[in-house]
């Protein structure tokens, strides 16, 4: 591939975003899920089965060896990473959205609840971050040190582009499997509000819209030698704590054994941060950089601060419930979505309370099992279990999934596709619509939440969990 001459990737000649941005990353599945919604589509065109699929029932090595391939015929060369523009990936996010006005817009970090919000609202999600994989030839999933040093040559590339981004590099076995001895994580944060965000909501909030600002909390050990640059070994999302990816740590020795690695070559790097946010934290720049547009301007913008994703799931699940009592429909039917498996399209349309669980994690599993065991009982419960497409001593089995399914008075559903071949087997975010697309309508649509309404009931409901709403 030809070199990009210095100083063309600031002009827009870089990468497409579509290119750029991670397939199957969970901010692009939320970007593309809401824009849907807003056009009254769902999510039936989401994810096609991969050819992963028909080696389920193949030894762990086979399995490994076709992930692999898979990683890397999408993920970004070294010399494309040096093309890459994050405002041509800024661009492309707002792109997706239909033109019209709209009464505001939720940003932050990547919770499907939050996209729940936005389309309950009426309005735009517009991810603080975004994903990106690159290829690690020589890689292995149990040399932290290598990726570490793999990593930082691949940010440097990306960061002469484009200065204005905070690269976190995360090496997660528990959650990525063998991927991470085949390619590097980089989640790319705006450190300032992108040109494309700020023309976006010049062009299209109507007078006095307010901006939304959802922020996940959670913190991390990272290295980081304040060169843009910083490095997170595990991660909140693998159901794991960070003292589990000490070199004696059990668990880690069972994750290695899974991602076909060796627990005998684990050197972690020096922590140089205790208490960093993790790699779906939103940069303290780019909400400054909202703030001050908006002052400017004359949009207020209100911040919700996550200390768990059970928070904010629990939260919005209250807060559509109300909102379709109060449209006269019952609030008594609750889809249990995961990961990538989610539409809110359909959600909206058949009535449905939606909660959140970030991935198949026990500690997501007994979120939602907490949530259920102290609200008022629904009717139905209908759960989709993503499999993570490897085994974890952190994940939930089945039967904690059916516990939950069990919360149903009347109708209790796992489904069985997502559930067949669990946990190794991949399933695509169409599946949910697949299934969704069989509850009743319950039509018409309640009329669009104001902001300021859904503000106050998550600052009341939000605060027994934690959430801070400002």
């Amino acid at each position: 591939m030809p070199k990009v001459q210095k100083g063309l990737t600031a002009d827009g000649a870089g990468m497409a975003g579509d290119r750029v941005v991670a397939a199957g990353s969970t901010a692009r599945v939320l970007v593309a899920a809401t824009a849907r919604a807003l056009r009254g589509a769902d999510c039936g065109d989401l994810g096609q089965s991969t050819p992963l699929s028909r080696f389920t029932a193949a030894p762990e090595p086979v399995r490994r060896a076709a992930a692999a391939r898979a990683a890397g015929r999408i993920a970004l060369t070294p010399d494309q990473t040096a093309e890459v523009d994050a405002e041509r990936v800024a661009r492309w996010i707002v792109d997706q959205y239909p033109r019209r006005r709209y009464p505001g817009v939720v940003l932050g970090s990547p919770h499907a609840s939050a996209v729940h919000l936005a389309v309950a609202l009426g309005v735009p999600w517009l991810p603080a971050a975004f994903e990106m994989t690159a290829h690690w030839t020589r890689g292995a999933v149990d040399r932290p040190r290598a990726a570490l040093d793999h990593g930082a040559a691949l940010a440097a590339r990306v960061l002469a582009g484009n200065p204005e981004l905070h690269l976190r590099q995360v090496h997660c076995p528990a959650s990525r499997g063998a991927l991470a001895g085949s390619t590097v994580s980089l989640v790319a944060r705006w450190q300032a509000l992108p040109r494309a965000y700020a023309r976006f909501l010049a062009d299209r909030l109507e007078p006095a819209a307010s901006l939304l600002v959802v922020r996940d909390a959670r913190t991390w050990p990272v290295s980081d030698e304040g060169q843009g640059h910083s490095f997170q070994l595990g991660c909140p999302g693998s159901g794991l704590e960070p003292v589990d990816f000490h070199p004696d740590s059990n668990a880690l020795r069972q994750v290695l054994r899974s991602a076909g690695g060796d627990g005998g070559h684990w050197e972690p790097p020096e922590v140089s941060a205790a208490g960093e946010h993790a790699e779906h934290g939103v940069e303290p720049g780019f909400v400054d950089g909202a703030r001050h547009w908006g002052r400017r301007h004359g949009h207020g913008l209100h911040e919700v601060h996550v200390p768990q994703p059970t928070a904010l799931s629990a939260a919005v699940a209250d807060l559509y419930r109300r909102w379709l009592r109060r449209a006269g429909k019952t609030g008594d039917r609750l889809v249990v979505e995961c990961g990538r498996l989610l539409d809110p399209w359909q959600v909206v349309r058949a009535g449905l309370v939606p909660y959140w669980c970030e991935n198949a994690t026990r500690r997501s599993v007994d979120g939602v099992e907490m949530w259920l065991a102290g609200s008022e009982p629904f009717s139905s419960v209908d759960v989709l279990p993503e499999s993570p497409g490897m085994r974890s001593p952190a994940l939930a089995g089945l039967p904690q999934w059916l516990a939950v399914a069990a919360f149903g008075r009347r109708r209790r559903a796992l489904d069985r596709t997502a559930a067949r071949g669990y946990p190794v087997a991949s399933v695509p975010t169409r599946r949910a619509t697949e299934v969704l697309r069989n509850q009743p309508y319950d039509l018409p649509v309640p009329p669009p939440l104001g902001v300021a309404e859904a503000v106050a009931a998550l600052r009341e409901d939000g605060a027994p969990m934690g959430l801070a709403v400002s």
